[in-house]
This record gives structure tokens, sequence and C-alpha cells, in this order.
């Protein structure tokens, strides 16, 4: 069973049934019965159209679950209504789909919330990560998701901020969690790009470009996780860098800053800098300063701290660190590196640990231990 196939095909199916006038809630149950069933027959009798193989089933999933329903009957007119036989053309939807989701009667984070759930294929868990809130309180928000759009003809797409919402959190999904998504939302944005002239979106497209850049460098050979300062700058594509910049200058001369500019020209000064030592870490904490100014983001002000401690000294990326919520995700490794610095040694070991307890997937969890035993090490000498 190939389950890559199955994934690429699952936006494209689902946008079929919802221009065929299947509610969203109702379309996703029928595509997720029919990948189900997929999974059953395929194994001994593998259709020669995937996809419209599982339109078919879908759609008829759809027809069934719509026949037993009595407070749907109005949708009669629309029962009898079947896919063509033979092949079904191949069209990606992907993108048209994530304007869909981003549905007007929808709050933006609900919509983030519902289309990263249901086309972007993360988990509650993981979305409710990247908003920083309860696993229990992000499925709550998704089922009213659900609950809103249910009934609603999807002929009113969302607009390019919410969008560009979801496709940035899919790749940070993708570049630094469990599914690998980056690559699809850099094939979305670039899509986006092409068909829309606005600068947050090229803004965003150079972000992920010069992420993605470093991508190769980010992992050792054993897969542990190699910082920015310790890593090969040999192994960053430097095509998607000259790319990811060149996008960005063109945004910025536009003169109508967002969020993703600044993000993507403190991307390009990393990226710019021959070495970790040259990094100009002051025009740095100058950007996040803008960028804080647009988010007002916790977050934004954590990494703030770093860049401050970086131009200014540990002691000043203390400061800054001692005003935000120490419950923030990486609060206590940011703690853990800027004590280090700063020479204290045992209180960064102690750091390190807990923050090793705290960290979101393995690789980062092994990588804190690893730098906790190291200063444990240097203190038993």
């Amino acid at each position: 069973m190939d389950e890559a196939l199955l994934r690429s095909l699952t936006p494209s199916v689902l946008a079929v049934l919802v221009r065929r006038g299947a509610d969203f809630a109702a379309a996703e149950d029928a595509v997720q019965d029919a990948l189900i069933e997929a999974v059953r027959v395929w194994p001994a009798d593998p259709p020669r159209d995937a996809k419209g193989w599982l339109v078919t089933v879908a759609w008829r999933k759809f027809l069934d679950a719509t026949r037993a329903d009595t407070a749907r009957r109005r949708r009669e007119d629309r029962l009898d209504e079947e896919p063509p036989p033979g092949p079904t053309p191949t069209v990606d939807d992907t993108l048209q789909l994530y304007f869909l989701c981003a549905h007007p009667s929808l709050t933006p984070s609900s919509a983030v919330a519902l289309t990263l759930r249901a086309v972007g294929g993360l988990t509650t868990r993981q979305i409710a990560q990247a908003y920083l809130v309860p696993e229990a309180t992000m499925a709550q928000r998704i089922s009213r998701a659900k609950r809103t759009v249910s009934g609603v003809r999807f002929d009113q797409p969302g607009d390019v901020a919410t969008v560009l919402r979801v496709l940035y959190l899919v790749f940070n999904e993708g570049y630094s969690g469990d599914i690998d998504l980056a690559a699809e939302a850099i094939r979305l944005t670039r899509q986006l790009a092409a068909a829309i002239d606005h600068p947050e979106v090229a803004g965003l497209l150079a972000l992920m470009l010069l992420h993605h850049a470093r991508r190769a460098a980010r992992t050792a050979p054993d897969g542990s996780l190699v910082p920015l300062a310790e890593q090969d700058r040999s192994r960053w594509d430097t095509a998607s860098i000259a790319e990811g910049i060149a996008l960005l200058q063109a945004a910025l001369a536009r003169d109508r800053l967002g969020e993703f500019q600044a993000q993507a020209a403190i991307a390009a000064l990393h990226a710019d800098a021959p070495t970790a030592e040259e990094t100009d870490w002051v025009q740095i904490v100058e950007w996040y300063d803008e960028l804080a100014r647009l988010t007002d983001s916790p977050i934004v002000r954590l990494n703030r701290a770093v860049a401050v401690g970086e131009a200014d000294g540990p002691r000043a990326g203390l400061t800054a660190l001692a005003a935000l919520d120490d419950s923030l995700p990486r609060h206590t490794a940011v703690a853990a590196y800027l004590h280090e610095r700063d020479g204290d040694l045992t209180t960064a070991a102690r750091l390190y640990a807990e923050a090793a307890h705290k960290a979101p997937n393995l690789a980062e969890r092994e990588y804190l231990t690893r730098q906790a035993a190291r200063l444990n090490a240097r203190r038993g000498r």
C-alpha cells in the first residue's frame, strides 16, 4: 500500500467533492471512509486510476450518508450525480482547497486549524503545539470549525493572509516536526506567488527557501541536531539562498513590510554570514524589533532575547528573557544557553536537563541531554 500516494491524492479528492456540492465536514468524512476502503482493497486489487477510484468511492460514501440523513433531503436533486466513467483528469487542487477552507464564515485561527487538520495532514497535537494551546482546546476549536461550515457552500474563498498562515505553519511542522511537509509547502507557496503579486507571498517564499537551504546541514549522520553556529555552511544550498534573497529584496523594495518579510530578513542575515562569528547580530536584533512590533508574539520576543545575548552579551540577553513568561516553549533551553555563555555552567547544566524533559521531539531532547552531559563533564574535571 502506497501511503504517500494516498496522502498526495487526498486534497484533490476532497476538493472534487466540495466542488460537487458536499459540505466540508461530510466531504472529509467520506474521503476518510474511501481511504479506509483503499487500504482494505488496493493490496489485492490496485486500481488503474487511483484518483478516479477514490473520487468514485468517496462520492458514493457521501451519497449514502446523505440519503441516511433526513435533515438533508433538500439535496436529493444531486443524489444521482455520479462521477463520469473513465480516467479522472490530473489536476492539483490543493492550493484551491486551502482557499476554500479559509472560508469567511470562520475566524482566521479556526480556518487555519481546520485546514492544517483536514488538508495539511497534521495531528491535533501538532496544531496545538503550533498555537501554544492544550490539545483538548485545539480539538474543540477544530470541532467548532467543522460545525460552523457544515452545510455551507464553499463558493466564497478566504483571504490570502489566512492561506499564508496555513502554509507557514505547515512548513514549520515539516521543517522541524515528525512529518515531512516542507517541500510541499514550498511548492504550494510557489504556485501562490505565481498567481498573486503580493509582497508577503514573496516574503513567505523567501523565508521558506532560506530556511530550507540549510536543511542538509541541520542534522549529523547519526540524525542528531546540529545548531546553526556549528553547521557546515558548505552544505547549504547556495542557489536557494540566492533565490530567497532576491525575492526578499524585491518584496522589501515595495515598502509594504509584513511579518514574513521581516522573518525572511533575519534568515537572510544568517545565510549571508560566511561564518557564525561574522553574523550581524545588531541588525538581527533590529529586525526582531520590527517583527515584535508587527506580531506582538511572545515567541518572537524569546528569539529576540537570544539575538540580544549575541549582540550585547549574555547578561543583556538574560535581562530580556526575564521579561517573558517562563512557560513559553524553549524558554528553558534559551535560559540554559545564555547562562552557559555567561559562564554559569552549574545553572546551565540544570536548565539543559530541564529543557530536555520539555522538548517537543526526540532529536531536540537528545541534543539538550547531550548539552547537559557536556557541561556536567566539564564541571567534574
